[in-house]
């Protein structure tokens, strides 16, 4: 038989603080990729591996947030606790592999539409291996149309974002972005939950196994919450990041080129020092004077 499902048990909390996280991993996220464009290779890993972690982290956060208003009415809800994990894995590293292949080949052409595509499949990837580690009396069943148009809201989303990382154009573009991802990743969330129905057994009971809501929450919350809250203390450690700066420019124009050297300035002549004297017009510097013999003494 048909379950009733619920996905607002808190009213509207659980969707504004699951979109709040989703703007929080999006803006840092995004941040440190903006900033990864900016820097020698040398430290561009680092800043991409941090961003990547933050959106990732992020997104994973938004899922959960929400899924605290979810419930299935007769039917307790349990959660496998390394299915419920390796969604956040899944996410960090199909994330990552978008965000350095933007990071490297650049925010246009081939590179962005492959580094979008596959942050937006991590995305989608992530809430659906979520959603079967959830255990209960039941099954779940999903409109196949339903899901296909969460999937592109993901992509379409993530591309997006990763653009607007790579234009370097200051503090507000980059907020501006993460609204636009935190608001696509929340209907992502709500879109492929449309696509959903529930079958229930009927046995009278959920699955011994597994873990429940509140026994989850503390892990689920308090880590990733914690690197946000470091990773948004990094970012606000680089006044370049938060504030912006109009010689930013890009240590690479297009694919393969290095960073370009600064431009040299011109040497300074010496001061003279406190043997020599100056010279000027009518004098001859100690260079080219004649040595002094006894006949011109």
């Amino acid at each position: 038989m048909h379950g009733t499902v619920d996905g607002f048990g808190y009213g509207l909390v659980t969707p504004l603080v699951a979109c709040l996280m989703a703007c929080l991993g999006g803006a840092l996220g995004l941040r440190c990729t903006t900033r990864a464009l900016l820097v020698a290779h040398c430290w561009r890993p680092g800043w991409l591996a941090l961003g990547s972690a933050a959106i990732g982290s992020g997104i994973w956060t938004t899922h959960f947030v929400a899924m605290m208003g979810f419930t299935v009415q007769g039917a307790p809800i349990h959660y496998d606790r390394p299915t419920t994990y390796a969604s956040l894995a899944v996410a960090i590293v199909m994330v990552g592999v978008g965000v350095f292949i933007v990071g490297y080949k650049g925010a246009t052409g081939s590179a962005l539409f492959t580094g979008g595509t596959v942050t937006g499949l991590g995305v989608a990837s992530m809430h659906y291996l979520g959603m079967a580690g959830m255990q209960f009396d039941g099954t779940f069943e999903y409109n196949t149309l339903t899901v296909a148009a969460s999937v592109v809201v993901a992509v379409v989303a993530a591309t997006a974002a990763l653009w607007a990382a790579g234009q370097v154009r200051g503090f507000l573009w980059s907020v501006g972005a993460s609204l636009v991802m935190g608001l696509a990743v929340s209907g992502m969330h709500y879109t492929g939950m449309a696509a959903l129905s529930v079958h229930l057994h009927g046995t009278g009971g959920g699955p011994a196994t597994g873990e429940s809501p509140a026994a989850l929450l503390a892990p689920m919350l308090i880590g990733p919450l914690a690197f946000l809250v470091l990773a948004g203390a990094v970012v606000l450690l680089d006044p370049l990041m938060v504030m912006g700066h109009k010689d930013w420019v890009p240590v690479a124009h297009e694919p393969g080129v290095p960073a370009r050297a600064p431009a040299a300035r011109p040497a300074r002549r010496p001061a003279p020092g406190p043997g020599h004297a100056a010279t000027g017009p009518g004098r001859r510097s100690p260079a080219s004077r004649s040595p002094r013999t006894p006949q011109n003494r």
